[in-house]
């Protein structure tokens, strides 16, 4: 019984999604970014990794190696704007001089879309190492060729932390990353604490996303105009 109720709520939330999906249309198609997306973008050094991830001769390890310098810059930005309190503290022994710095306020936790989120967690975790973290499953349905939420299991105090990272290194149409959010808020969490991170987010989706839940953040390395194959995991992991 209660797996049949499970299967049934996670049904009626798929249905739910699609039809919201067909609600939209196209009318993201040719907005504007949001000022809520953060693309990193500007120094060399990014560009340069950027150029070794897309180049077809870059080896397995480099690309392993280069994709968790990147994705470690992802979560600092995604955290950066996290809600801090003063505190002093003091220096280790002998001399303990007092230090007035910041600490954070409250939880910040991460919920990764599988199985391609999974690749950002090596970069969450050199950012940070205590990180609760929760997992979704959400995959297109052959029948309907929208997404279906198949699997979720987060913390249950998740409506209390400071921010709530979302991890998808690639987002397309954006179907995903909209039932992603929808579970969310379903569960407590305020819009304006979650953060979608990728590496990859096509223009269209990320449009549609905004629209749909413009109070949300979101951090990407690069925003392109075009769809792209899920391509990103499989070079990581490869296979």
């Amino acid at each position: 019984m209660v797996a049949d109720r499970i299967h049934k709520t996670l049904d009626t939330k798929s249905e739910e999604h699609r039809a919201e999906l067909k609600r939209l249309g196209k009318q993201a198609k040719d907005l504007p970014l949001s000022p809520n997306v953060a693309v990193l973008d500007g120094p060399s050094q990014i560009t340069g990794i950027n150029t070794l991830l897309s180049s077809d001769k870059t080896t397995r390890e480099d690309f392993v190696f280069y994709f968790d310098r990147l994705a470690a810059l992802l979560v600092e930005r995604a955290t950066e704007n996290a809600n801090f309190d003063a505190i002093t503290i003091k220096t280790p022994p002998p001399h303990s001089h007092p230090y007035n710095g910041l600490c954070v306020s409250g939880e910040i936790s991460a919920v990764v879309i599988l199985r391609g989120g999974s690749i950002l967690e090596t970069g969450l975790r050199r950012v940070i190492p205590d990180c609760r973290t929760g997992r979704m499953l959400i995959q297109t349905s052959d029948r309907t060729g929208e997404p279906e939420l198949h699997y979720f299991k987060m913390a249950g105090d998740i409506s209390t932390h400071n921010k709530v990272l979302l991890l998808d290194p690639q987002m397309s149409s954006g179907g995903a990353a909209l039932m992603a959010v929808r579970v969310l808020l379903d569960h407590g969490v305020e819009e304006s604490k979650i953060v979608f991170v990728t590496y990859i987010a096509g223009k269209r989706g990320l449009n549609r996303l905004m629209t749909v839940f413009p109070d949300i953040h979101v951090v990407a390395c690069r925003v392109v105009d075009d769809y792209e194959e899920r391509w990103v995991e499989n070079r990581y992991m490869g296979c």
